[in-house]
């Protein structure tokens, strides 16, 4: 069922995206360091990482912009990020 989920959003990265493209993800992890480095390290060094504390301070979320070359290379990184615990990507 994952991989029918990820062949369908390909087919859409690519119907609505010109590559390469500044893509956006987003998540939210439970407030946790470890969780944070991880979800940081997804991303290579010229990425726009911004994090942001949820009121109660039991959540973080994350943007990140980052310079994609294909839609496989976005789907990769959501593939990484699903191996991270508690993690919800928006």
């Amino acid at each position: 069922m994952k991989e029918e989920f990820y062949i369908s959003l390909k087919e859409k990265l690519e119907e609505q995206h010109k590559f390469p493209t500044l893509y956006m993800f987003k998540f939210i992890i439970p407030a946790d360091n470890h969780r944070l480095a991880l979800v940081e390290a997804l991303f290579g060094p010229e990425a726009q990482v911004t994090t942001r504390q949820s009121s109660s301070n039991k959540f973080i979320s994350i943007s990140a912009k980052e310079v994609m070359i294909t839609a496989d290379s976005i789907i990769a990184v959501y593939k990484k990020a699903e191996q991270i615990e508690g993690i919800v990507s928006l």
